[in-house]
């Protein structure tokens, strides 16, 4: 699917919103990237990759998650930063991941995203829980590249 046809079918808003909700009762930090380009490397790489370039290994608490999304390659990954990683281990991950897949090819695209970010916002809320002096540190808007 072309990158273009995917974002017209997201409902940027619930997502924006989704983030915001999810990130209020955490000090954690949650980014959605679409990557614009086909995809020919494994996501989770890529996924890496974006995580260092977009600066989310520099969260206060290593407490940042990456949702990556590559439509053209109908590929994607979640990661998170070390902090987050060893709180949650291997098996949070691939939950997630079967739920976004079970979404992705029902083609129901805004509610794999919702659902990801709910569930990683009680993850983080639960090792994380948000501070009196917590700050957004990340913007919660969805990035393309």
């Amino acid at each position: 699917m072309r990158t273009k046809e995917f974002l017209g079918r997201l409902d940027n808003g619930r997502i924006v919103q989704a983030i915001g909700e999810a990130e209020a009762r955490t000090s954690g930090e949650i980014r959605v990237y679409l990557e614009r380009g086909f995809l020919e490397e494994d996501p989770v790489l890529a996924a890496q990759r974006s995580f260092q370039k977009l600066g989310m290994e520099k969260t206060r608490g290593r407490n940042a998650v990456l949702i990556f999304i590559a439509p053209r390659a109908q590929k994607f990954a979640v990661i998170g930063d070390e902090g987050v990683h060893q709180k949650c281990g291997a098996e949070f991950w691939q939950t997630l991941v079967d739920a976004m897949r079970d979404h992705f090819q029902k083609e129901n695209f805004t509610e794999a995203l919702v659902k990801a970010i709910g569930d990683t916002g009680q993850l983080l809320a639960r090792y994380f829980p948000r501070t009196p002096d917590d700050r957004d540190e990340l913007p919660n808007t969805v990035l393309e590249n």
